[in-house]
């Protein structure tokens, strides 16, 4: 029986060292010793590589008939030559005793972009994940991934993100930033493939499978960075192809959203043949905003506010958009949408839906969720009389000339589609009813700037109006300015010190660059991270997204029926007179455009 077990014992490693020596040579690896060696020496090169966790199993692993299956994707070949190396010169079969690799209780998860070539994800996806890892906001084990058309090797596609990443740490820390980035970049793996061959995503399905081999749990978030048209066979390959067989799969879909309630419900339904509503992730971005965010706090937090947010005390409520640049060739696909449908809708109205909610019943996602939409459903559907529509034209100022809208290659000739809009909208219920929330959105304007602006009732009985101070002057206003140099300030009413009565308006200023020594996070952080830890506050529901669309649908038909001509307007100005009678019409005067 000794004589038995010593040879099957030395049998035994005999097997092994040859199945050592063949994986060792296909690895550059001389002997098992020095495999091991190598491999404890050598990891912080193996990380900078990208090699995968389950390396080591997997050379344990080669060595292990009975456990052919379960080996990564990436050692499969080398396996099948070694273990039809050792079956040919083997007579019978070997026992072997080595451990397999342990199992991580700790999850992973795996972060795939598809569009991964694409300006959102190298200018606003990538950097916003590499700031999340920087602040340790990651799950301990993550990997990226790439996903497009566009081929490149890891290497390349390491090359390509690291051009927009940039560390947000003290200058004291800045020699570990490299060594993080670094680090990163081993977590970020690219596979080539096309959007709609579902034998592509089984490959990416692969390729992240060799990563959590060694992870009882891992999960996968797919944000989708591509066109809309293609919003849906992604959706379906993402989730029949390279869904997580171990952990949750999350699909964040970017707008638009479709371009009308019928098109909107259509994407849903289509969404909804492969993934639920608790797996669909409807990113605004807007919602991601730090003033955003905070608007809820202000609100619910402070006594202050709590009686004035009402009609009985808000004249009107103003939400304002501007950018200082026109379609910039990007017109071919803005005009499929124009101004409305790329602002109004989505950014500006669920601005107002936050702003104007009732109290919710908790923090809980669903809660907040279910008060927007009771403000979305209680609103009056507008109409053409409530809307004021422009499109910049070519200017000339210091000797350049600014060009316009139609002058873009990429927009079709004689185009209608709005470049600015104005509107005033209304909400009927006890809070708010005959209270005008002013919208206006446009390009090609003066200035950049986005905020919320609050102005409140004047104070009955004038009694100071004999200091040479108008109505309009003594207003109290409390404005959130939500880009750029995020501010919340409020406008209150000073006597003038000295001998006499002479009153001033004023600031209360809360500027966060002065208040808070810190760099404030940019959106997609704040969403990718709500992503990961499951938390859908500031993720549009679809019944929200149903009730939005219901409510411009009717007005955006409207307007393209009668094919109503925008008011021209010059290119860096305030844009279209016209939206200066609309609020007019309804007692309003535009803030923004105080000096």
């Amino acid at each position: 029986m000794a004589t038995t077990m010593a040879s099957l014992t030395h049998g035994t490693a005999q097997l092994s060292k040859r199945a050592d020596a063949r994986v060792g040579k296909a690895r550059g690896i001389a002997t098992p010793q020095s495999a091991r060696r190598n491999l404890a020496a050598s990891a912080p090169a193996r990380r900078a590589s990208a090699m995968p966790r389950s390396f080591a199993g997997s050379l344990r692993l080669a060595r292990m008939g009975a456990r052919k299956a379960s080996l990564s994707v990436s050692n499969k070949a080398l396996a099948e030559e070694t273990f039809k190396d050792l079956d040919s010169n083997d007579q019978e079969p070997t026992m072997l005793y080595d451990a397999p690799a342990p199992v991580s209780t700790e999850p992973i998860v795996s972060i795939c972009v598809v569009g991964a070539s694409g300006d959102l994800a190298k200018k606003k996806i990538f950097p916003a994940l590499f700031a999340l890892y920087m602040e340790d906001s990651l799950p301990p084990n993550f990997a990226i991934y790439g996903y497009a058309r566009t081929k490149m090797t890891n290497d390349e596609f390491r090359d390509l993100i690291a051009l927009t990443l940039t560390c947000r740490i003290p200058t004291e820390q800045a020699s570990h930033c490299s060594e993080k980035m670094d680090y990163f970049m081993s977590r970020c793996h690219y596979q080539a493939g096309n959007y709609d061959n579902r034998d592509d995503f089984v490959k990416l399905d692969n390729l992240m499978g060799q990563y959590e081999t060694q992870h009882e749990v891992a999960n996968r978030v797919f944000f989708l960075s591509i066109p809309p048209s293609i919003f849906v066979p992604v959706a379906h390959n993402s989730a029949l192809a390279a869904s997580s067989k171990k952990g949750y799969t999350r699909v964040i879909v970017e707008k638009p959203f479709g371009r009308d309630a019928e098109s909107s419900k259509q994407l849903s339904e289509d969404l909804f043949e492969v993934l639920t509503e608790d797996q669909i992730y409807r990113i605004d971005h807007y919602l991601g905003k730090e003033l955003i965010d905070n608007l809820a706090v202000l609100r619910f937090s402070n006594l202050l506010f709590q009686p004035l947010w009402s009609r009985q005390y808000i004249r009107n409520v103003q939400i304002t958009f501007s950018e200082p640049f026109g379609t910039e060739g990007r017109g071919g696909y803005f005009d499929q949408y124009g101004i409305i449908r790329d602002i109004m809708q989505n950014h500006l109205l669920q601005v107002l839906a936050l702003f104007a909610m009732e109290p919710p019943v908790s923090l809980n996602a669903e809660d907040i969720r279910n008060e927007k939409v009771k403000v979305l459903r209680s609103m009056r559907v507008p109409t053409l009389d409530d809307l004021v529509v422009g499109q910049y034209k070519s200017r000339t100022t210091g000797g350049k000339t600014l060009p316009s809208y139609l002058d873009d290659p990429t927009v079709p000739s004689g185009s209608l589609c709005p470049t600015f809009a104005a509107l005033a909208l209304f909400i009927d219920n006890p809070r708010w009813d005959g209270v005008p929330f002013m919208m206006k959105a446009g390009k090609a304007l003066d200035k950049r700037m986005a905020e919320i602006r609050v102005q409140f009732r004047h104070v009955p009985g004038q009694l100071y109006s004999q200091c040479g101070m108008n109505s309009e002057m003594l207003t109290n206003e409390l404005v959130i300015r939500i880009q750029p140099d995020e501010a919340i300030f409020l406008k209150i009413n000073n006597k003038v010190p000295g001998l006499g009565l002479r009153l001033d308006n004023s600031q209360l200023d809360l500027t966060y660059k002065t208040r808070y020594n810190k760099d404030l996070p940019d959106a997609y952080e704040r969403l990718l991270l709500d992503v990961v830890n499951g938390d859908k506050r500031l993720f549009i529901r679809v019944d929200e997204l149903e009730a939005a669309w219901e409510l411009f649908t009717p007005l955006l038909h409207a307007l393209e029926a009668e094919r109503v001509q925008p008011e021209l307007y010059p290119y860096g100005s305030r844009g279209p007179v016209g939206a200066h009678y609309l609020a007019g019409r309804h007692g309003v005067r535009w803030g923004d455009l105080e000096k």
